[in-house]
């Protein structure tokens, strides 16, 4: 079993939560380029290893979260972590 670390609610199963995906800078409405905003909208890495995800805990808090996951071995770290 996957358990998350929700900031607001503890630790919860991963079941209570949906999966946004990788963590990405959003460009600037105003000047970004309709190339930039595809590749901000449905390009992704796709690495394998240690990936900052965002999660939304829709089952409880309804907060958005940021947190580093290894895609391999499924380890949690928080944001910003070595």
């Amino acid at each position: 079993m996957l358990e998350l670390p929700c900031p607001w609610c503890g630790p919860r199963n991963v079941a209570e939560f949906r999966h946004v995906g990788e963590a990405t800078a959003r460009p600037d409405p105003a000047t970004a380029s309709p190339e930039e905003w595809r590749g901000y909208l449905y390009l992704r890495r796709n690495a394998r290893g240690w990936t900052e995800e965002t999660w939304y805990h829709s089952a409880g808090c309804r907060r958005f979260l940021r947190l580093t996951r290894d895609t391999v071995s499924n380890r949690i770290q928080p944001p910003g972590a070595p």
